[in-house]
């Protein structure tokens, strides 16, 4: 009986070392945009030839840092990939979006067409469900969940309880741990992790962006329904877009 009570313990001890939760670190995501899911429906002849001139996917990095309170989301190394010349830069490609887990704010830069905005406001709050799927991401065993922002955009996402932070790219957060994962199919945009650094992260790193015109998400929003309101379906995938 001894024996079998020192077993135990002995494996309990093993499992305890096994299970770490990481409360700090540097991840970094890779965003892929499917370029061509804008022309979908449009069968013009011109539409087609355009397509033929864009790369069907983009890739860009993003950097993720975070410890106990606090995180950011910054753009990261660059790639040497074929430019978007009739478009130009993908939306959201400069996006930086502090959040501070104890006051519950965030504070993010965004670039949209030709004005920086500096939106300060709460941290989003999203309606998760649960689900019992699941996948590797960056080495992590991760749960999927989904949820729907701007009335009909299906979000599917794969969080990780082995990292305390319950942050995520682009401001997505409220899950049991760590998003890794971000899949938005009806724009064709993912996020995923590719790596994590567990280092100390400098506190330079975790200062909120002061530039651009300052508003909140909602009126920023505003502004761009008024501003796109004529474009039809292309402005309301640049304001899902915005908004992320």
């Amino acid at each position: 009986m001894k024996k079998l009570i020192i077993l135990i313990a002995l494996f309990a001890a093993i499992h305890s070392e096994a299970q770490q939760f990481i409360a700090k670190g540097k991840i970094e995501f890779e965003r892929k945009i499917n370029n061509h899911k804008q022309f979908e429906g449009e069968d013009d002849s011109w539409v087609q030839e355009l397509k033929k001139q864009i790369p069907q996917f983009g890739i860009t990095y993003f950097n993720f840092y975070f410890n106990d309170t606090a995180s950011v989301y910054k753009p990261g190394r660059e790639v040497d990939a074929p430019k978007n010349g009739f478009f130009g830069s993908a939306p959201a490609t400069e996006n930086v979006v502090f959040s501070n887990y104890t006051n519950h704010t965030t504070a993010s830069q965004k670039q949209v067409f030709e004005t920086q905005y500096l939106i300060q406001d709460s941290i989003k709050n999203f309606e998760w469900k649960l689900t019992s799927d699941t996948r590797k991401i960056a080495g992590f065993l991760c749960r999927k969940a989904t949820t729907i922002i701007n009335d009909s955009v299906f979000i599917f996402a794969y969080y990780t309880d082995e990292i305390l932070c319950q942050g995520g790219p682009e401001g997505f957060n409220g899950l049991p741990g760590m998003i890794l994962g971000i899949a938005i199919p009806r724009i064709g945009y993912t996020y995923f992790a590719t790596k994590l650094e567990l280092t100390e992260i400098p506190n330079k790193e975790f200062l909120p962006p002061t530039k651009g015109k300052k508003t909140t998400a909602v009126g920023m929003r505003d502004k761009l329904k008024e501003s796109l309101k004529d474009w039809g379906k292309w402005g309301e995938r640049n304001i899902w877009l915005c908004n992320l």
